[in-house]
C-alpha cells in the first residue's frame, strides 16, 4: 500500500514503470504504466484545451469504459475537477447539470450524443472518444509523462450530483487529499492489496464506484475490470475471467444477481468481499450462502461528512456502530432521541421517538457544494454536519438506517428529487394537482409513486411519459394514485405525510406499471401482495421507512 502519497497525482505517477496488467474492460487489456501514460498523454492535453481564465472543469458522459478511469487520472495530474454526469438525466436537466458545474469541456462517446442533441450549451466543446478525430488529437502528446509534482490535497478532484429536494441536484466537492485518504481508509478496513482485482460494475459517475473501487486500488497498486454497464447475468463470468476479488454495489444490483438462475458452481469464483449499500440482510446472507462471498454494507454521506463502518458483531440490520460524534438527534429540539426498543421479533417499538437525523458533531471531512452556499449553511447547521438521513440508535450504540428526511426518492440506486418528477408530471392534461412520494421497494430503496388530483386515462397517461424528453429512466411513477382532491394541510400545503403513511393502501383507486411494463393497470388485492412484497426481515431498517415512523409488514 502507497501510505505515503498524499494525492491522487501521486497514486497515477506511482504507476509508471508498472507494466504489470492494472486495467481490463472486454476484450481491452492496459497494464498500470499504459494507465499512467494515458492518463499523462491526456493531462497534456488538458492543458492546451482548457481555457485558462474558467474554471478548470471537465464533464465525462461515459460509460465504464477504460477512459473513464484514464480522464479521472488525466484531471488528477493536471489539477483539474470532474464532473460525472449522469446518462439517465434529459432535456433541460441534462443541460443544467453541465453548465452548473462550468465545464468547458465533455468528454462523451458516439452512444451518448443524442442526449446532447438541440441543448444549449454555450462555450462547451466536445471531445468524442470513439471518433476518429480522437486519436488525432491524443497523438501530440503521446510522449507525456506523468508529473504529480504541482498537484496539492486541497486540489479540487471531484464533483458529483447528490438529489436535492428543491429538484436541483446539488454537486458536492472531493479534494485529490480526501479521495486518497478515502483510498487508504478501504484499503486498510478490508486488507486489500496489490494482488486483489477490483470489479467495477457500478456507473462510475457515482462516488461508490470511483470512491469505493477505483480509490482503494490506486493505493495498493490492484488491478480493475470495468463492466460497461451492469449485468447480472454476465456478473459472476467477468468476476471468473478477470480473477476479481472485490467488488462495490449500490441499489437491488445484488438482487439482480441472484434472480439469476442458480448453478451448481456458483461458489466457484474468486471473490472474497463485496462493499457497498441497500443490499439488505435477507439478500447479503443469500449472496453469501450462494457464491461464498461476504457482503459488507457501509454508510457515509456522499458529502463525506459522515461515515459508519460495519464491524465483526454488528447485529442484522444494523449499518454498524456510531463512531464517536455521530449521534441521532431531534432535528427541533436538538436532543439526542431516546435508544431503540425492540420486541421479541426484532420489530421497532419506539419509532417515534428513537428515529432521528445522523449528525456528525465531531470533525467532518465535508468541503462543501459547488456554487451552493444556502445547502452548505443547511449542512452545517449549529457547527455539526446534518446528514440528511433518519436513523436510530440501539442500547449498545449500533445504528440503524431509517430513511430521508425530505423528498427525495432511491430508485435502484439512483437519487432522485420528487419536485423534480413532480414539474414534469403536472404537464399531463388531466392533472389538476401532482404530488410524488416514496413507497418502499420490495428489497431495497424506493419505488416513485405519485397522487394525481383530477381526470386519469391510463393509456394516455403511458404515451404521455414516452413523449417528455426530460424524463429520466427510473422517474416514471410505478404507482398512480387518482384522487378527486389533493390533501392538504392546514396552511394549504400538500399533505405529502398523509399520502406517504397510506402509501399503496389508501382509499383512492391506485393504478401500477408492474415491473417490465409500459401500460398501466388497476391495482388488485393479489397485485397488492406483489407490489409489497414479501415481509421484512428483523432489526432492519424496513420496517419503518416511507410509512411514518409505525411498524409495518410487507
Amino acid at each position: 500500500m502507497d501510505s505515503r502519497a498524499s494525492t491522487v497525482a501521486e497514486l497515477i505517477a506511482a504507476r509508471w514503470g508498472d507494466h504489470r496488467p492494472g486495467l481490463w474492460c472486454e476484450d481491452r487489456a492496459l497494464t498500470h504504466h499504459e494507465v499512467a501514460a494515458g492518463a499523462a498523454a491526456r493531462a497534456a492535453l488538458l492543458a492546451d484545451v482548457l481555457p485558462p481564465d474558467a474554471e478548470p472543469h471537465i464533464g465525462v458522459l461515459l460509460d465504464n469504459t477504460p477512459e473513464f478511469p484514464l480522464w479521472l487520472g488525466a484531471a488528477a495530474l493536471a489539477r483539474a475537477a470532474v464532473a460525472g454526469v449522469n446518462p439517465t438525466r434529459r432535456g433541460a436537466e441534462l443541460a443544467r447539470d453541465i453548465l452548473h458545474t462550468e465545464c468547458r469541456l465533455l468528454v462523451t462517446e458516439r452512444a451518448h450524443l443524442s442526449l446532447l442533441k438541440d441543448l444549449e450549451l454555450p462555450g462547451l466543446r466536445l471531445l468524442v472518444t470513439d471518433e476518429t478525430g480522437y486519436a488525432d488529437a491524443l497523438a501530440p502528446y503521446a510522449d507525456a509523462q506523468p508529473d504529480a509534482s504541482s498537484a496539492t490535497p486541497h486540489d479540487r478532484f471531484l464533483l458529483y450530483f447528490t438529489s436535492g429536494s428543491t429538484g436541483a441536484p446539488k454537486a458536492a466537492l472531493c479534494s485529490q487529499g480526501r479521495l486518497a485518504a478515502a483510498g487508504r481508509s478501504l484499503a486498510g478496513q478490508f486488507s486489500l492489496g496489490t494482488e486483489d482485482v477490483h470489479y467495477l460494475c457500478m456507473p462510475m459517475f457515482h462516488g461508490n464506484a470511483v470512491i469505493a473501487g477505483w480509490a482503494p486500488a490506486l493505493v495498493t497498486g490492484a488491478g480493475v475490470a470495468l463492466r460497461r454497464r451492469f449485468s447480472a447475468s454476465r456478473f459472476l463470468p467477468d468476476v471468473r475471467r478477470h480473477g476479481a476479488t472485490y467488488f462495490t454495489y449500490v441499489g437491488r444490483a445484488v438482487q439482480y444477481v441472484l434472480a439469476t438462475e442458480p448453478r451448481p458452481d456458483d461458489r466457484d469464483n474468486p471473490l472474497r468481499l463485496g462493499f457497498g449499500t441497500e443490499a439488505g440482510a435477507v439478500d447479503a446472507a443469500a449472496f453469501e450462502r450462494r457464491f461464498g462471498v461476504r457482503l459488507v454494507e457501509g454508510y457515509g454521506s456522499s458529502e463525506g461528512g459522515a461515515a459508519v463502518q460495519w464491524s465483526p458483531g454488528t447485529p442484522p440490520g444494523a449499518v454498524g456502530r456510531a463512531a464517536p460524534g455521530l449521534v441521532v438527534l431531534d432535528p427541533e429540539s436538538r436532543a439526542q432521541c431516546p435508544p431503540a426498543r425492540f420486541d421479541a421479533t426484532g420489530r421497532l417499538l419506539n419509532g417515534d421517538e428513537a428515529i432521528g437525523e445522523l449528525v456528525n458533531q465531531g470533525p467532518s471531512p465535508f468541503e462543501g457544494y459547488w456554487r451552493n452556499t444556502a445547502a452548505e449553511r443547511e449542512r452545517r447547521r449549529d457547527g455539526w454536519y446534518w446528514t440528511g438521513d433518519l436513523f436510530y440508535r440501539d442500547a449498545d450504540g449500533y445504528l440503524y438506517f431509517a430513511g430521508r428526511t425530505d423528498d427525495r426518492l432511491r430508485v435502484d440506486g439512483e437519487n432522485l428529487a420528487a419536485a423534480m418528477i413532480e414539474n414534469i408530471l403536472a404537464r399531463y392534461e388531466g392533472a389538476d394537482a401532482v404530488a410524488v412520494y416514496a413507497v418502499p421497494d420490495p428489497v431495497t430503496g424506493d419505488q416513485v409513486m405519485a397522487t394525481i388530483a383530477g381526470t386519469f386515462d391510463p393509456e394516455a397517461f403511458a404515451r404521455f411519459l414516452l413523449a417528455q424528453p426530460d424524463l429520466g429512466t427510473k422517474m416514471a411513477p410505478r404507482f398512480v394514485r387518482v384522487a378527486g382532491r389533493m390533501p392538504v394541510t392546514a396552511t394549504n400545503k400538500i399533505h405529502r405525510a398523509a399520502l406517504r403513511k397510506e402509501g399503496l393502501r389508501c382509499a383512492d383507486p391506485v393504478w401500477w406499471r408492474p415491473p417490465g411494463e409500459r401500460a398501466y393497470r388497476l391495482l388488485t388485492r393479489e397485485d397488492l401482495e406483489h407490489a409489497e412484497g414479501p415481509p421484512a426481515p428483523t432489526r432492519g431498517p424496513s420496517p419503518v421507512r416511507r410509512q411514518g415512523l409505525e411498524p409495518r409488514t410487507r
